[in-house]
């Protein structure tokens, strides 16, 4: 048997295995950013878009309270804010099917320890 010789390299099916891999990392990526704890963040038409490094609080629809994604009670979310630097920034995920007595409690904390520099973030409409 005669071995046949290549006279060019065939690359389409190397530029689709990549476009999947290149999806792949995309569609991963977003999720990624999102974070793992879903909120349904509620709209507002006149919100400021900073970009500031600040700790974060979620809460979900349940009213379970998170702080930098790990899940804590209301009295571990003391403690942990009691030690915080008043300057801290503080970003408020809450759901908004949550309910209004979560979020109030993690605000009255705040007040409590003088944390001044919380924002509620939000979904900017266009």
């Amino acid at each position: 048997m005669e071995e046949k010789e290549f006279d060019y390299i065939n690359v389409i099916p190397l530029v689709d295995i990549m476009l999947v891999l290149l999806t792949i990392v995309l569609v991963t990526a977003t999720f990624i950013v999102q974070g793992s704890i879903p909120v349904r963040l509620p709209a507002s038409k006149h919100a400021d878009v900073k970009n500031i490094r600040s700790f974060q609080v979620t809460i979900n629809e349940k009213g379970d309270i998170f702080f930098e994604r790990r899940k804590v009670s209301l009295k571990e979310l003391e403690e942990i804010v009691k030690n915080l630097n008043k300057d801290s920034y503080i970003s408020i995920f809450a759901d908004k099917s949550a309910k209004v007595q979560s979020l109030v409690a993690v605000l009255d904390i705040l007040k409590k320890y003088q944390i001044e520099k919380a924002v509620i973030k939000t979904e900017l409409i266009r």
